[in-house]
């Protein structure tokens, strides 16, 4: 079948860079998975992202903005899926170092699983003026029994010197932490925003929190964990459990996140491609990144 010229897909978008005097935007694939405390195929992850681009336009509708005015460059796939918990922060830090160089006003880092989250800010961010606010289910403090795992990146985060009173953790579920890990971001500063209280008002609570950080922070980074939705919206999520956000509340907070000016960075993770159902869960990822996309391109 032919292609409707005056219906441009974003697949094509992407491939082809947009408009050369917009905004900036990369785009980077992490395809981690070896690093998940759980089996996971999250490194099939990025690809899959691509291919369903073919299903969206390039128009936000409800922003009025369409993501041809950006000047995109996707990246590729940095070399990392056979990464493991021993040597994947520096191979992801050493594969972002041209990422980093081309100085977009944003990047999207699609993962992979929750374990690309520190490295890239590490590679993409000076730490010492940065901010993290994470769409989550969970806090992701494990201890290091296991190594650097995908449950580990804000632990690591703080211990790497990023403060706690830095941190906004949005949408943390009803039973999937243990007391001891709230205990560790209570005592450290770190704001939590349980799913309850963000039900239903996300946008809002992103993007106050972003202000707030914004406040003593130069540059943010904002973690767009999907397995904070409702199980029922991501079979493709193996963190997901009942009780989550619904995927247009997520897609709020990663519109807020692209049209926030301080935020450089945000990552799209946890999804396992290998294991969807009918590609819903990597529609959702997919469409995290055109709402981070759209979001910049509103951007005042």
């Amino acid at each position: 079948m032919s292609e409707d010229p005056l219906w441009p897909r974003a697949a094509a978008w992407l491939a082809g860079g947009g408009h050369r005097g917009g905004r900036s935007l990369g785009v980077v694939g992490v395809p981690l998975s070896r690093t998940s405390i759980s089996p996971s195929g999250a490194d099939t992850t990025p690809a899959a992202v691509r291919a369903a681009l073919r299903r969206f336009s390039t128009l936000h509708a409800s922003l009025d903005v369409d993501l041809e005015t950006l000047a995109v460059t996707d990246h590729g796939d940095l070399d990392v899926a056979d990464a493991t918990v021993t040597d994947h922060l520096s191979r992801v830090e050493q594969g972002l170092i041209p990422v980093a160089a081309a100085r977009h006003e944003l990047v999207v880092v699609l993962g992979g699983d929750n374990a690309v989250t520190r490295p890239a800010l590490r590679a993409l961010m000076p730490l010492a003026s940065s901010g993290l606010l994470t769409l989550d289910a969970h806090h992701d403090v494990r201890g290091f029994h296991a190594g650097a795992t995908n449950g580990t990146p804000v632990r690591g985060l703080v211990e790497d010197g990023l403060r706690g009173d830095h941190v906004v953790q949005v949408g943390i579920g009803d039973l999937t932490n243990s007391r001891a890990y709230r205990d560790w971001c209570e005592d450290r500063g770190v704001t939590l925003v349980g799913v309850g209280a963000a039900r239903g008002r996300v946008g809002a609570v992103v993007r106050e929190h972003l202000d707030r950080l914004a406040e003593t922070c130069e540059h943010l980074y904002v973690d767009l964990d999907v397995d904070v939705l409702d199980a029922s919206f991501a079979p493709g999520c193996p963190g997901a459990r009942p009780g989550g956000l619904a995927p247009w509340e997520l897609l709020e907070a990663a519109v807020e996140a692209g049209r926030h000016p301080a935020v450089r960075v945000v990552d799209v993770t946890e999804v396992d491609a290998s294991a969807d159902v009918g590609g819903v869960t990597v529609d959702v990822a997919a469409q995290c990144l055109l709402s981070a996309a759209a979001g910049l391109a509103a951007r005042r």
